[in-house]
């Protein structure tokens, strides 16, 4: 019992307790609350691909958009979050960060979160083991150059997902080393699939109600995911979804632990 508390508590985020700024337009969907992450102790999160997840309430939802930007739909999928006053968490590739860094600053200036995707999108289990070190901190550079324009391999913001979700131990290891956090998804809305607004909406909105909460992937580069958008973004609120914003953990803050799951309710047990 005293081993699975300690690996329970190994497994915590910390939640801010400052709120969401109000949004100044009525009857948006808003930002929620926000959540602070540390890395140490919640190295990996997602259960597509983890044993663990954020520790969010019932009808929470986290938005993160992968492989952008892109200066087609990544602006239309920025005007859709910022019309609802939503913030969300993007994961950029270096190249098209360094091709268009404009978009990156903007993506940062509107409050969004910035992560790390790669240089190139390649797959990190399928390239030799010398490349992925050279993958990941070109990625990082790129996007660390085009926030801030300055070159470096020590990311801003820890948070890091692998293309494809295709990871080793070696590179998990790795980026845990260097206090990276990597995401997977709780859900997706299978966006990198040919198919209409209106298939995608009701694909995404079918997994959420079974679902209930989690980390939702979405891919700003796709041109149907700008277009389903600002209908997800409605029925997370007529449907009393609530959005939290991911930011790391503030520096000595104690975080609160994530429910085991003899605490979880019926329904969450479900999840």
């Amino acid at each position: 019992m005293i081993a699975l508390r300690v690996a329970i508590v190994a497994l915590i985020a910390c939640t801010t307790a400052a709120q969401a700024a109000e949004c100044p337009r009525a009857g948006t969907l808003g930002t929620s609350r926000i959540l602070g992450v540390d890395a140490a102790r919640t190295p990996r999160v997602g259960l597509k691909s983890f044993a663990q997840t954020l520790p969010l309430e019932d009808h929470e939802v986290v938005l993160t958009f992968d492989d952008g930007p892109w200066p087609t739909t990544t602006p239309r999928v920025l005007a859709a979050l910022a019309k609802e006053c939503v913030r969300a968490t993007f994961f950029l590739i270096g190249k098209p960060a360094s091709e268009h860094p404009e978009l990156v600053r903007r993506i940062a200036a509107e409050g969004h979160t910035v992560g790390h995707h790669t240089w190139s999108h390649r797959s990190l289990m399928r390239i030799k083991p010398a490349e992925t070190t050279e993958e990941i901190d070109h990625g990082i550079s790129a996007v660390e150059t085009a926030l801030h324009g300055t070159a470096t391999t020590t990311p801003g913001t820890p948070f890091f997902r692998f293309p494809g979700f295709e990871s080793t131990p070696a590179t998990l290891d790795l980026l845990q080393s260097r206090g990276i956090m990597v995401f997977g998804a709780d859900l997706w809305a299978s966006d990198w699939d040919p198919m209409s607004p209106k298939q995608q909406l009701k694909l995404l909105t079918d997994r959420l109600k079974f679902a209930r909460k989690g980390i939702v992937l979405l891919h700003d580069p796709k041109a149907q995911t700008a277009a389903m958008l600002p209908d997800f973004l409605r029925y997370l609120k007529d449907n009393h979804y609530r959005v939290v914003h991911l930011v790391p953990a503030a520096p000595d803050k104690k975080p609160d632990p994530v429910p085991s799951a003899a605490n979880l309710s019926p329904a969450e047990k479900r999840d």
